[in-house]
C-alpha cells in the first residue's frame, strides 16, 4: 500500500491571519480553547485572540501577558454580570442571559474594530459549540465560523441525535426520559448518529448529557441544547478535542468529507505537562491560566510520598456538590484505606460541611486537602497512583496523557459517557458504584494493589502510547494542519481582494 498523502504545506501570508476564538465561560471549556489557540498560533501564520467574558478575564488576567508571548492574546467582552473576580463564578442562568442579551453586541463591536484597524478583518471565528450565541454575530459580520467541541465526539453524537430520541419516544419534547431504557439495544436503537456508539457502553436514557439538576433545570438545559444544535448547522466545520478512533469499533467511516458541518478530530490538544515531558517543539511550555488560585503546597507534600502510593481526588471546577452525606462517606472511605491521598475540595460550606468533625487533623499524617490543586502537575507527579474523578473530559485526557489509572465517579452531563468509555471500552479504570465508605475503600485498594491494579496500569500505558504518539496522534495533527491550511488559503484570497 502507498503512503498516505501529506497535507498541503500551509501557505504563509504577508501578515498573520486574525482568528478570534470564543469559549463557553467555564474553566473546562476555556482551557481547551486556549490550547487550541496555541496550536493554531504555533506555526506563526495566525494571530489568535481568545475572547472571554469580563468575569473570566478578571480571574485569569494575570496570565494574559504570558499567553500573548505564546502568540495568543486574551480579550475581554462585557457581560453585564456584576462580579468582582472573587468566589464562585456566576451560575448557568446568569451566564446564559449574558450570552444571549449582552455579549453579542460587544463581540460584534470587537470584530468591526479589527476590520477598521487592519483593513482585512477576522479570517475566522472559532467558537465553542456551547457558545452558539456567537453564530448570529459571525453571520451579521460576514465572518466565516467554525465550531469547537471540547468533549468526546461520542457526546456530540448523542446530542445531535435529539430529534431521533424524541421520534423514538425515548425522551419527551422537553428532554425528560419517558422511562429508563438502554440506548443501544434492539428495541431502542436510534438509526442516526447514536447507533454508531458501541453497544458495549450500555448507556441508558438516565445518563443523557442535559440531565443536570432538578426537572426544571433539565428542561432549561434541554432548551439550551436545542437552540445550540440548530445554530451549529450553519458552521462549516467542527473541531473536536478527541482522537480518531475513540473506541476500537470506531473506524471513523461515518465521518464523510462532504458532511456539513464537517467533523475534524484534532485532539487531544497537548497539555502543559505533556509539552514539558515530551519536548514538543510546536507548543510553548507555558501554563494555561486557571480561574482559581492553586495551592502549590500540595506539590511539596507529594514530594514526600512514595512513588505510586497517592490517590488524587477531584470533582472538577464546575460541578454541584455531591451532598454532605456523600462527602462524609467518601472522606471515611479515604481514611479507611490507610493510604495517602490528596483531595482538591472546594473551601465552601456546601462541600466541606460534610467532612467529619476534626477530619483534617485526624488524617493529617497521610491526607492533604486543598481548595484547588495544579492538576496537571499533580497528575504528572510520580507519587500519584490513581485519580478518583468525576470523569470530566479534560480530567480524563490529562490522566491519559500522564498514564494515571482512573477511579470513576460520574455525576452528570457528559461524565457518564466518558466513564463508559474509560471502563468498558478502554479498560483504563473502574467505576465506583457509590461513595459509600466500604465501596470507596474497596475501589482504591483494587486499583492500587494486586494483580487488577497492575493490569490496569499496563492498559493505561498502552492506551497512552496509542493516543499520544501513535497513529491517532498523527491523524489528529494532520487534521489540524489541513484545517489551518484552509484558513490560510481563504485569508490570502480575502487579503488580495481587499488590496
Amino acid at each position: 500500500m502507498g503512503a498516505e498523502p501529506k497535507p498541503e504545506p500551509v501557505p504563509v501570508p504577508v501578515r498573520p491571519a486574525v482568528v478570534v476564538l470564543v469559549p463557553f465561560p467555564a474553566q473546562g471549556h476555556v482551557s481547551p480553547m486556549l490550547r487550541l489557540a496555541r496550536a493554531l498560533a504555533a506555526p506563526g501564520v495566525v494571530a489568535a485572540t481568545v475572547a472571554v467574558p469580563d468575569f473570566v478575564h478578571r480571574r485569569i488576567v494575570s496570565a494574559s501577558q504570558a499567553e500573548s508571548a505564546a502568540g495568543v492574546a486574551l480579550a475581554s467582552i462585557a457581560s453585564g454580570i456584576p462580579d468582582d473576580g472573587d468566589g464562585e463564578p456566576p451560575g448557568f442562568a446568569s451566564i446564559l442571559h449574558a450570552m444571549e442579551h449582552h455579549m453579542p453586541a460587544h463581540l460584534e463591536g470587537m470584530l468591526k474594530t479589527n476590520q477598521s484597524l487592519t483593513g482585512r478583518g477576522v479570517a475566522f471565528l472559532v467558537l465553542d459549540v456551547l457558545a452558539s450565541w456567537a453564530v448570529p454575530v459571525a453571520i451579521r459580520c460576514g465572518v466565516p465560523a467554525v465550531g469547537f467541541w471540547p468533549a468526546m465526539l461520542a457526546t456530540y453524537r448523542v446530542v445531535a441525535a435529539i430529534p431521533e430520541l424524541i421520534d423514538k419516544g425515548l425522551i419527551s419534547d422537553s428532554g425528560i426520559p419517558t422511562a429508563t431504557k438502554r440506548l443501544n439495544n434492539d428495541e431502542t436503537k436510534v438509526n442516526g448518529d447514536l447507533h454508531k456508539l458501541p453497544a458495549e457502553l450500555e448507556l441508558s436514557t438516565a445518563e443523557l448529557p442535559w440531565l443536570v439538576g432538578d426537572e426544571a433545570c433539565q428542561k432549561s438545559r434541554f432548551t439550551f441544547w436545542l437552540r445550540t444544535m440548530e445554530r451549529a448547522r450553519s458552521l462549516r466545520s467542527i473541531l473536536v478535542n478527541t482522537f480518531p478512533g475513540e473506541a476500537a469499533s470506531d473506524s471513523g467511516e461515518h465521518l464523510h468529507p462532504s458532511q456539513i458541518p464537517q467533523v475534524l478530530q484534532v485532539g487531544p490538544l497537548p497539555t502543559d505537562s505533556f509539552d514539558r515531558t515530551k519536548g514538543d517543539s510546536h507548543h510553548s511550555p507555558l501554563r494555561i491560566p486557571s480561574m482559581w488560585q492553586a495551592d502549590d503546597t500540595c506539590m511539596e507534600w507529594l514530594d514526600q510520598q512514595r512513588p505510586g502510593t497517592v490517590t488524587y481526588v477531584s470533582f472538577g471546577s464546575w460541578v454541584a456538590p455531591i451532598g454532605r452525606d456523600e462527602i462524609k462517606e467518601l472522606a471515611l472511605g479515604l481514611e479507611a484505606t490507610g493510604l495517602p491521598f490528596l483531595w482538591a475540595l472546594k473551601d465552601e460550606p456546601s462541600w466541606r460541611g460534610g467532612l467529619p468533625s476534626g477530619y483534617k487533623e485526624t488524617v493529617a499524617d497521610r491526607g492533604k486537602i486543598v481548595a484547588w490543586a495544579p492538576q496537571e502537575d499533580v497528575l504528572q507527579h510520580e507519587a500519584v497512583g490513581c485519580y478518583l474523578t468525576h470523569c470530566g473530559w479534560n480530567s480524563t485526557l490529562e490522566a491519559i496523557q500522564n498514564g494515571v489509572r482512573l477511579l470513576c465517579c460520574p455525576l452528570s452531563s457528559d461524565q457518564f459517557i466518558n466513564c463508559a468509555y474509560i471502563v468498558k471500552m478502554w479498560g483504563i479504570g473502574i467505576r465506583l458504584g457509590s461513595t459509600k465508605r466500604s465501596i470507596v475503600e474497596d475501589g482504591i485498594k483494587r486499583i492500587m494493589e494486586g494483580e487488577e491494579g497492575r493490569r490496569l496500569q499496563e492498559k493505561v500505558n498502552e492506551f497512552r502510547e496509542r493516543v499520544m504518539t501513535g497513529e491517532a496522534r498523527c491523524a489528529s495533527k494532520r487534521n489540524l494542519e489541513s484545517f489551518l491550511g484552509g484558513i490560510m488559503r481563504d485569508d490570502l484570497v480575502l487579503g488580495q481582494l481587499s488590496l
